[in-house]
């Protein structure tokens, strides 16, 4: 019988033996995972389970309480670290927490059976990880100091083994060496004097038996593993989910998974020029045409046309947001007629994405991608264009500005050739065949490093006017494009974006309502981790959860429009890149990005922009209300930023910059922090909390001033739905106060809710706004209160506004 577990100082040493050995069994796994923050986090928690085990062992005589211990502090952390809610920790377990680490492991078991070597470092994964490393110490641990059988500990250890020896994906000599170095030091520390009662005789025994088990157990199931679904059974196409090696666009696209590590090579290099720069003659030719018409030019820095400031609903200028008959779109102040704009600048701005391929299929979790029966080949001196009217014709600079672009590939393994959204020629050399329905490049082979192409883009002249009167469009095969799956929350979804659009008449306003809500930073946040799944439908669960990366934002804009029989699909592709001092455009893997296109009537399919702006950078020319006020340099490149944000297995948006984003980034010491200064953390919040709440809190962003705006006018019950735009709301609040008083806000008021609401604007779609001082914005707070209340007090039986 055994002499009973160890205790005192042995204790420790052995202790400390099973954390090493145990790190080193993890070693195992570095070949088949991209990244280390696992391997931190892994070994973090293996040590803090091992000092609850040791002092545990120390208080008790029997084999089994410490053992149960530290699995009781391994559930608990595992729990807490991988249940806590996107975005904000968590300091006790619950059933909540509980659920969301059970959704979490079961994420993770489906990116190991889906991914391929290297399995990208993402939380799911890094769950099983590290719950795995967790109970292979508590194993070994109970093995050396429980039950003093250390040669036992090697079952175990070989099981951080068996997937890189099965997968041939061995991690190196220096694991091998430590993990045995490791082992040897277990055994010797078995064979110490005082250890145990059995005689050497008996160690000798277990310790051949157990090497016999171990050899036999690799033979025997090494065969049979390699049939099971795993690593090496599913090849997943990767999106940038490594800092090295070519990038692969997905085919497919999970609304259920969270970003990761985004790669960082340079997939392409291009330079867009103008063609007529170099031909005097030509310039002034076009010069002549730009002033003989009476309407400038439309891109994303132009102005719009000379008529537009004389309607009041125009999405441009100041007035955008004044009510038909108001005074702020009639007084002497009013923003004068926009003069004609220049030609548009030719550069990456103008030229917009680089979309690869389309995806139209949707199931309420995957989009799918579906191949044409048949590729065509082209003049390639003459337009691709998903416009069979366009297709086939020779660019015409009388149709919009043309601009020279020249494209060079670099670390991108990819079928498909990135060209712009608009009209284009393509020049490339090889096998490549044309897709007219879903306007893509195709090749018989992926492209590789050195790959060039030249292109002649044909930029047209779209403006939100064009848009405004133009209905929906009937592409080819139209139940591709609008059929919404037939999920729980079909009908959910239908609802809200019939209200989120209720003051829109038109397909075009519709859209933008859309876009407009779904860019709001107070009705949804950027966030790279997404949170479990509630539902059987993912857009539903957005929707609901508010948080979610350009896959989601762009999902649930094309869904909602299908419900409002828009057509639409998703396009997936890379933001314009980084200027070098060369002039030319670098495009690293961080840029690939998704978005929805709809199509109307004679204009083809139109894109639009719902990702937030400091993801995303400016909307379209066409869906931006604030053309000509946004700066026109304001370009994507890279955007100055280099946070994570990136998607493992399916694709990445530009970088965030929101709180939530950073998780990617979060340091495994957080965990020990959390667990050592949790009591001082919570009587932190709860002292925070009773200071805010003895004090009035000022507005520092237009959004905190718009939702004191919005609970001053819910105590005279003057409601709105979080889905109806600024502007839709000064509408509202005048129609509201004239039914009631018979006249509606004015002067100060009046002009204080505009202002605000156009700041509110602006912030949701530039992406550098305006700073508002905190006195200038509640200064027009007080203004509405003022001006309400005097108007209010007129009316017999009104009750007055609070002043707070």
């Amino acid at each position: 019988m055994n002499a009973g577990p160890e205790q005192g100082t042995r204790a420790v040493v052995g202790a400390a033996l099973c954390v090493v050995a145990t790190w080193a069994g993890l070693l195992a796994l570095a070949g088949l995972v991209a990244g280390r923050r696992w391997l931190v986090v892994a070994c973090v928690g293996v040590l803090l389970v091992a000092v609850a085990t040791t002092l545990a062992r120390a208080a008790s005589r029997r084999w089994w309480p410490p053992t149960l211990v530290g699995a009781l502090v391994a559930l608990v952390g595992v729990v807490l670290r991988y249940g806590a809610p996107p975005g904000r920790p968590q300091f006790l377990p619950d059933l909540d927490a509980a659920r969301r680490a059970w959704a979490t492991a079961r994420q993770g078991v489906v990116v190991v059976n889906d991914s391929l070597v290297p399995m990208p470092d993402i939380r799911p994964s890094e769950m099983l990880l590290v719950v795995g490393g967790l109970v292979v110490f508590l194993l070994v641990d109970a093995a050396v100091l429980g039950l003093r059988f250390p040669a036992v500990a090697g079952l175990p250890l070989l099981a951080l083994w068996v997937p890189a020896i099965v997968l041939g994906f061995p991690a190196g000599a220096a694991p091998v060496f430590w993990t045995a170095a490791a082992y040897l030091a277990l055994l010797a520390y078995g064979a110490a004097p005082l250890h145990a009662q059995a005689g050497r005789a008996r160690r000798a025994a277990t310790a051949v038996v157990a090497g016999v088990a171990l050899v036999g157990s690799s033979v025997l199931a090494g065969p049979s593993l390699m049939q099971l679904p795993g690593w090496a059974s599913v090849a997943l196409p990767t999106f940038g989910d490594g800092p090295i090696g070519p990038l692969e666009l997905s085919d497919d696209l999970d609304l259920r998974e969270s970003l990761g590590t985004r790669s960082a090579q340079v997939v392409l290099t291009y330079r867009v020029t103008d063609p007529a720069a170099g031909d005097p003659a030509t310039a002034a030719d076009d010069a002549a045409a730009a002033d003989a018409a009476a309407a400038p030019t439309a891109d994303a820095a132009t102005e719009p046309p000379a008529d537009a400031g004389t309607d009041a609903e125009t999405d441009t200028g100041v007035d955008a947001l004044a009510a038909p008959g108001s005074p702020a779109g009639q007084d002497a102040g009013a923003t004068p007629s926009p003069t004609p704009a220049p030609p548009p600048a030719v550069d990456a701005r103008l030229v917009g994405p680089l979309r690869a391929f389309t995806m139209a299929e949707f199931d309420g979790r995957l989009w799918n991608r579906t191949e044409a029966d048949e590729l065509a080949p082209w003049d390639p001196t003459t337009l691709l264009s998903s416009d069979p009217l366009l297709r086939g014709t020779a660019p015409d600079a009388a149709a919009g500005t043309l601009a020279r672009v020249e494209i060079e590939v670099g670390a991108l393994r990819e079928r498909r050739l990135p060209v712009p959204t608009f009209p284009r020629t393509v020049a490339v050399e090889g096998t490549w065949g044309y897709d007219p329905q879903r306007d893509e490049v195709v090749g018989r082979r992926s492209t590789g490093a050195g790959l060039s192409y030249q292109m002649l883009v044909q930029v047209p002249t779209l403006t939100a006017d064009d848009l405004r009167g133009t209905p929906v469009g009937t592409p080819p095969d139209l139940d591709l494009y609008t059929t919404v799956p037939d999920t729980q929350h079909r009908d959910d979804i239908a609802t809200l974006a019939a209200d989120v659009t209720a003051d829109a008449d038109t397909a075009y306003e519709r859209a933008l309502d859309l876009q407009t809500w779904l860019r709001s930073a107070s009705n949804f946040t950027y966030d790279t981790r997404v949170p479990p799944a509630r539902s059987t439908d993912a857009v539903w669960d957005f929707l609901e959860d508010r948080r979610g990366y350009c896959v989601q934002f762009a999902t649930a804009m094309a869904m909602m429009a299908r419900t409002l029989d828009i057509p639409s699909r998703i396009g997936v592709g890379f933001l314009p890149g980084q200027r070098d001092d060369d002039g030319a455009y670098v495009v690293t893997g961080r840029l690939a990005h998704a978005w929805p296109e709809l199509y109307f009537d004679g204009l083809g399919w139109v894109r639009f922009e719902p990702t937030p702006a400091s993801q995303s950078g400016p909307p379209p020319a066409w869906a931006d209300p604030f053309t000509g006020i946004t700066a026109p340099g304001s370009v994507p490149d890279e955007l100055g930023r280099s946070g994570q944000d990136a998607l493992p297995n399916t694709l990445p948006s530009a970088a965030p910059a929101t709180p939530g984003a950073a998780a990617d980034e979060e340091s495994p010491w957080t965990t020990v922090l959390l667990l050592a200064g949790m009591g001082l953390l919570a009587a932190g919040g709860v002292l925070a909390a009773y200071l805010l709440s003895r004090r009035r809190r000022r507005a520092t962003v237009p959004d905190d001033a718009w939702v004191a705006l919005r609970r001053e006018l819910s105590r005279i019950d003057i409601h709105w739905s979080s889905s109806t735009s600024p502007r839709g709301v000064v509408r509202h609040v005048q129609r509201t106060l004239e039914t009631r008083t018979g006249t509606g806000l004015s002067g100060p008021a009046l002009a204080g809710l505009e202002n605000l609401a156009l700041a509110v604007e602006r912030t949701r779609y530039a992406p550098t706004p305006p700073v508002h001082p905190a006195d200038e914005l509640d200064g027009w707070v007080q203004a509405v209160r003022d001006g309400l209340r005097e108007l209010l007090a007129q009316g017999a039986g009104r009750t007055p506004v609070p002043t707070g």
